[in-house]
């Protein structure tokens, strides 16, 4: 008992409190200068769709505005061009001439096949009396009362008439048949190249109408209400926000241990709220990283690389350009 009341009045040594103060000292700069986590910063972005006109025209109503929700195929403006509804009509009666000339091609009027009808018999009755008069002129020369030359003549005369009924069947027949394969053909060729002109210009005045090509939101309208505009010129800007990914420009020493598929905590400044993210790309991008410099001892450029994630699930009042941000252990 006496010993350790006197083990107790030792007075404690300099050299243990400077051994004590080196140790916190140690401590303190090892807790200062300890390897943390890296954050990286990237950004919100999302399917961005610039919508133009293919053809000219004057801006006649704006359905949509700055900020509206759109659903795709709804309509966002209205053109006009009378250019082009007049070349619509012009087309659409060439389709009406094409089509009437395919049927004329295919048809006789009734009034040339009875022409043709009446030439027929006119000359069946030519040939009939030729006959008859041949008839007589052998049955004279039979009796010595005609000349050979009349029997000749009368024979002549019968082939010649035989020849003018030939050729008024013929003339009936081609009445009755109307145009040829050939000429139908080329009428129908007319019939259809006037169609596909008419179907060019409906294609063009349904362009007049700008319909949205994606559901999304409308961040930017470039034109105004009776404003003249080019083909390809822009109109409108639609934001797909319900497809709005994370991405982030990595050095590729820091890519160890990450791959797609793998989930993140990814924190949203602006929503003051962290968010659960999928990798989907991990992808190499051109230029090199400005913040790693080549060196003669060796070193060399590591690249950037492009890495995206998708929020595993839908995140209100998540916006394109918001800041987001990871934290990659070292």
């Amino acid at each position: 008992m006496e010993n350790q009341r006197s083990l107790a009045r030792r007075p404690v040594t300099p050299f243990v409190v400077l051994g004590v103060l080196a140790l916190a000292v140690i401590l303190s700069v090892w807790w200062v200068t300890r390897p943390g986590p890296l954050l990286i910063q990237g950004e919100v972005a999302a399917p961005r769709v610039d919508v133009s006109a293919r053809i000219s025209g004057r801006v006649a109503e704006l359905a949509a505005d700055l900020g509206g929700r759109v659903e795709a195929g709804d309509t966002l403006a209205l053109l006009s061009n009378p250019q082009l509804v007049t070349a619509h009509a012009a087309a659409a009666s060439g389709v009406t001439v094409a089509q009437a000339s395919e049927a004329a091609a295919g048809s006789t009027r009734p009034e040339v096949i009875r022409a043709r009808e009446a030439e027929l018999a006119a000359a069946q009755a030519d040939l009939r009396l030729a006959e008859e008069q041949s008839a007589r002129d052998t049955e004279l020369s039979q009796q010595g009362l005609r000349p050979q030359a009349a029997i000749d003549q009368s024979v002549r005369n019968v082939d010649t008439a035989a020849r003018r009924v030939e050729a008024a069947e013929a003339q009936l027949d081609l009445a009755n048949a109307g145009a040829s394969p050939e000429e139908r053909a080329v009428a129908a060729a007319q019939v259809a190249q006037a169609e596909a002109s008419l179907a060019q210009r409906q294609a063009d005045l349904d362009e007049l109408t700008i319909i949205a090509p994606l559901s999304g939101e409308i961040s930017a309208r470039l034109v105004e209400l009776g404003e003249n505009i080019g083909p390809g010129a822009p109109m409108f800007t639609i934001v797909d926000l319900d497809q709005a990914w994370f991405t982030f420009n990595l050095r590729e020493d820091l890519l160890d241990g990450l791959q797609i598929g793998d989930v993140l905590s990814v924190h949203i400044p602006a929503l003051d709220r962290d968010i659960d993210a999928q990798i989907t790309l991990i992808n190499v991008q051109g230029q090199f990283a400005s913040w790693r410099a080549t060196r003669a001892t060796g070193d060399f450029d590591l690249r950037s690389f492009e890495l995206r994630a998708r929020p595993t699930e839908p995140v209100a009042g998540l916006r394109p350009g918001m800041s987001a941000l990871i934290s990659l252990g070292r």
